[in-house]
Order: C-alpha cells, then structure tokens, then sequence
C-alpha cells in the first residue's frame, strides 16, 4: 500500500522505507517552536528533569507573540523566562517585541520552516506549515521540552481524509471561506487525529496566503495537520527565503485515504461561523444584518498582506460604523511596514481603525480587544468558543477579511463590496 504525503514525510524523518496509519514512530525534527505562554511551561520541564543544553539553538524558535507587549506583570513573567533561556542557551530564532511578528506568519516569512520539513511547535496551530508541504503539528509544552532535548519526538501516524479541489474561486471569496466551508461540512472532530491532505486543479488557483489560512485551520476540524503539495507557488514564495535544501514528497497514487471530500471552489460564497463552534457556519447572505460590537483583522489565520489589502480595500474612503471598535492587526513587522509602504495604514487610520503592532492579542482574550458580556466580534481569528475573546456571555463570529472589513463600515455582520 502507498503512502500519504505526510507518511512519507514522517517515513523519511523516522529513517523508515515505510510507515502506516497507527504506527509509532520516533521522528526527528527540523524545528521545534513554542512562544511566550508555552514556552516557560517547557522551559521547567526542561530544568526540572536537570538538562543543561539544546540539542541544536539554530533549530528551537522561541516567539513572544501572544501577550506582547506585556499586558500585565504575570506576562512580563512569562516573557522574562524565555528571554532568559533563549540567551543562555544562544537560540538563533528568538524574536521578542520590536521584531517579533505572530508565530505562524513569522517562521515561513523568515525561511525557518520549509518543504518536506517535521515541525512541532507548542502551539496548535502549528499545523499552518502544511501550506509549504511540511508535516507540521502542535503539542502539549512538554513535548515540546522533550523536542529541545533531543531532536525528536514520539508520533502516531495518522490516517488521511483527502479533500479535492476544483474550479476558480469567485470574487470575495478566499481561503478562509475555504475552510470555514469544509469544517461545516465535516464538523469539528471530522478529522480528529488524521492528515487533512489538499489536492487536486483548485489548489493552483490558491495563493500561498489561502493555503497558510486553510492549513492553519485544519486543528478546528480536529485534524493532526493539513498540508498542501509543493508546486510553483510554493517553490516561489520559499526562494531567498528557505536556505536548507528543499525536500519535495508526493503522495502515492495507491495511497490510502479514510474519506474524499471533493469541493467545487466556484460554488463558494463569503462563509461565517457563528458562535460557539466553527462548524457553526452559515453564509454571509444568511446572517447579513447581525449587530456587532466589534471587528478584528489580523491573528495567525488572516493577518498577511493580501488579507489586509483587501481589508483597505474595502474600508478605503468609508468610515467604521459608530459604535464599533475595530481592531487591524498586521502579523509581523515586515507586514506593518508593507502597509505604510502601500498606503494601507493611513487608509485603516483615516477609517476609524486601531492599528496594532504585531501580537495574538484579542484572538485568545489576552489583550488588544477583550469583550465585555453581551459584546459581539467579527474577526478574522480560528476559534469562536465561549469566553474566547473575553466575557464567557460575549460572542465571536469567525470571518475572512472581507466580510470584516464589509461588517465594520454596516455595524454589523455584512456582504463584502466595493460600492
């Protein structure tokens, strides 16, 4: 029998000719992550069982992402231990405030992660690299400890649902309609504990930006990663940017694979998820009208420059609805010079918007946009469970940045246009 993309790649690192779904294997890894709430919770791990040194610094990143800059004492704590190991023990990628950026769009931008590469990182959503045609996943942080001491980690192989892709996405839509669309289909544990691997004519038609989305995603289907396979795109976005040789694998034409969900890309509409699940969706023509309180653009999942683009776009010579916040959050320096560059920042400012540096911030209720009780969001986060983003009575409805962008100029939730 054949083997998926990520078997293969899995294989490979494990020094296997071949592996199965429900193997256990022990598999190097090229890079292992965690950030400032994980990454102190290893760091003890590490200690406490008495290890004095990393198996390789120029293979950890540590990203102070999620409550940066500190929101609070206990976060400057946090923020503190990690500075303090990733300097005694010489870590290469460490990005603290004034050049960090959100970890899942700052490790690509940068070359650390690339094709055919193992990645682990404390973090769920880790899973983003698969857009790269990497295996990568998220762990709890001691796995993560374990990884800086050793270079490896225990995996079970995973079983493969394979989703094809066909025809040309329609305007407004994107790759977070994509994924909002295929969780709906399969639900939240639709794929628990397997590879969610992308194939077919309409991955071309996706841009590396759709597939970073739609790979990141792929944990809120309960999917162990997502990937994509390497193709022109592919080889262009990681070109002067990837410096360790670029490893392509294939997926077998008699690979196996649990189930096939086959999507027409053409028949997509703006798609949101209502709370308090992501299988929670609807189109946007469904839900129009809804009232919000406030609109986030940005996170992991949609914070890259085509994401704010179209966010400009659309708010350009329109103003925020009175009564709504709303919060633009480009995910990593380069991104927030890219925006004053093109003229983005005035447009978002001049609009009515906060623009922030760089941080996870109201994705996870940290900082930067927590909701009281009885507040509504449209954000262009990965996760719409309760108290998400604040009061445990608040609710998030999860969007492209498109619809965001529409809802934050109506008040509430709305279709995107450019009239």
């Amino acid at each position: 029998m054949g083997m998926t993309m990520t078997q293969k790649i899995l294989a490979a690192h494990a020094g296997l000719d071949q592996v199965k779904a429900g193997d256990l294997i022990e598999a190097k890894l090229d890079i292992v992550l965690g950030n400032d709430v994980t990454t102190p919770v290893a760091i003890g791990v590490f200690e406490n069982a008495g290890f004095t040194k990393v198996f390789d610094k120029d293979k950890i990143a540590i990203v102070l992402d999620h409550y940066t800059p500190c929101k609070d004492i206990k976060s400057a704590e946090l923020c503190a231990t990690a500075r303090n190991f990733a300097h005694k023990h010489n870590i290469t990628h460490f990005y603290d405030v004034g050049e960090v950026g959100i970890e899942h769009a700052l490790l690509p931008e940068k070359g650390i992660v690339g094709p055919g590469d193992c990645i682990i990182g404390a973090d769920s959503h880790t899973c983003t690299y698969g857009a790269l045609g990497a295996f990568s996943t998220g762990v709890g942080s001691t796995d993560m400890a374990a990884g800086m001491v050793a270079g490896e980690n225990w995996f079970k192989v995973p079983s493969a649902i394979k989703v094809e892709l066909k025809g040309k996405m329609p305007e407004f839509v994107s790759g977070k309609d994509v994924i909002l669309h295929l969780i709906g289909l399969i639900g939240v544990d639709g794929a628990l504990y397997k590879s969610i691997e992308f194939t077919g004519e309409g991955v071309s038609e996706l841009s590396m930006d759709d597939r970073f989305t739609i790979a990141n995603m792929a944990i809120e289907a309960g999917g162990k990663n997502g990937i994509f396979p390497v193709d022109e795109k592919t080889m262009e976005y990681v070109k002067d940017r990837f410096k360790r040789p670029v490893k392509v694998y294939e997926a077998d034409e008699d690979a196996e694979y649990e189930s096939v969900v086959t999507i027409d890309l053409s028949t997509l509409k703006p798609t949101v998820s209502l709370p308090h699940l992501p299988s929670n969706t609807k189109t946007v023509y469904e839900v129009a009208g809804l009232p919000i309180d406030q609109v986030v653009i940005g996170s992991c999942t949609n914070g890259r420059i085509s994401d704010l683009r179209i966010a400009a776009e659309i708010l350009k010579d329109k103003k925020v609805a009175k009564g709504v916040r709303c919060i633009v959050i480009p995910a990593t320096q380069e991104i927030y010079m890219q925006c004053i560059k093109e003229g983005l920042a005035e447009i978002f400012i001049e609009s009515g918007c906060a623009l922030s540096t760089p941080t996870c911030g109201p994705c996870l209720g940290g900082h930067m946009g927590c909701m009281s009780a009885g507040e509504r969001a449209v954000t262009t986060t990965n996760r719409n469970f309760v108290g998400r983003m604040g009061h445990v009575e608040s609710e998030v409805i999860l969007a492209s940045p498109a619809v965001a962008a529409a809802s934050a100029i109506a008040g509430c939730v709305a279709a995107p246009t450019l009239d």
